[in-house]
């Protein structure tokens, strides 16, 4: 009797001490902390989207963690967190670590976002085909004459944020031909961190834009939201102190067959850089992870998405009432 009893007090205890572990969660949709992993490419949107939900949910704190592509995915992986945005989904072998885990995995395309090619403001040649910036990225073309025999510029000098970035990923994967190597004339701006780039600080990306801003020579590649006009309400325009390259995928470029990446020509495929981002979560119960996804993929997120001069995954639409009378 003594043993039997024993053994149900055990019995008790474990489950006592299991249901103080279940109930030690408390977040909700809109209450509680969060943190998450987000490429740095994608800051200025992202923290856009976390300024309006903690306005709207002051019991909600989101912490974004901006770092390379690498290292957004290691956390993910790791189960560091349940939470990450991304500008590609999970491999097969990804997802699979994440089932035997015995988590519940959910992707969803957030964004069309595009990778501008930007120059210095004395640079005139803003025209440019894929072809060549192929030819850029390897070191077949280096300098600027050879794009332009007319032009006083000297060599091409190609930067981009870190050596691990979504941005380096997409060179490789999507411009050049399997087997070519980036040139060693391409530079980074930054060395790849684990740590989290503070957006108060000259973040990786901004080091983009700033070398270029400052040196006639260079050619920054980076991400559209970087680079946008934040009182352009058309989205029609992009910063003040660098030019825009516009891109074609044909053999010469003309006015006529290259884009710039407005968000249009973005989600109707006219320019040729573009690539999609991804909100990815591994923790998909009713808590602010969850939250906080259906926000980033709703209208209010959608919205700032499309102000931030990328193209929402969900179009926002407004019911309009037309009376047909004049009264």
């Amino acid at each position: 009797m003594k043993n039997l009893s024993l053994i149900i007090c055990v019995i008790c205890v474990f489950f006592s001490s299991c249901d103080k572990k279940r109930i030690t969660r408390t977040d909700t949709l809109t209450s509680g902390v969060a943190t998450f992993a987000v490429d740095e490419c994608f800051a200025p949107v992202i923290q856009e989207q976390v300024d309006v939900f903690g306005a709207l949910y002051p019991q909600a704190l989101i912490v974004p963690q901006y770092t390379s592509e690498n290292e957004v995915f290691n956390l993910f992986m790791k189960d560091s967190l349940r939470l990450i945005i991304a500008a590609r989904e999970l491999t097969p072998n990804e997802k699979q670590i994440i089932k035997d885990r015995g988590q519940t995995l959910r992707s969803q395309k957030l964004a069309i976002d595009g990778l501008a090619l930007i120059v210095n403001k004395e640079n005139k040649d803003t025209l440019i085909t894929v072809s060549n910036l192929k030819k850029i990225m390897t070191g077949e073309i280096r300098s600027w004459k050879e794009l332009n025999p007319k032009s006083s510029l000297g060599d091409i000098a190609v930067t981009f944020d870190s050596p691990n970035s979504s941005t380096v990923r997409f060179v490789r994967d999507s411009i050049l031909h399997t087997g070519q190597q980036l040139g060693d004339h391409v530079k980074a701006r930054a060395v790849d961190s684990i740590k989290t780039a503070d957006l108060k600080d000259r973040t990786p990306n901004q080091q983009v834009i700033d070398y270029v801003a400052s040196n006639p020579n260079a050619l920054g590649i980076i991400g559209v939201n970087w680079i946008s006009n934040p009182s352009d309400s058309t989205n029609l325009s992009f910063i003040n102190n660098i030019n825009v390259m516009s891109v074609s995928r044909e053999d010469m470029a003309t006015a006529a067959n290259s884009f710039k990446p407005f968000a249009a020509y973005l989600v109707l495929k006219k320019y040729p850089l573009t690539r999609d981002i991804y909100i990815i979560i591994s923790d998909v119960r009713e808590g602010l992870p969850a939250g906080f996804v259906r926000f980033a993929a709703g209208e209010k997120g959608q919205r700032i998405i499309l102000k931030a001069g990328l193209y929402p995954a969900i179009v926002p639409t407004r019911l309009v009432r037309i009376n047909q009378t004049l009264d």
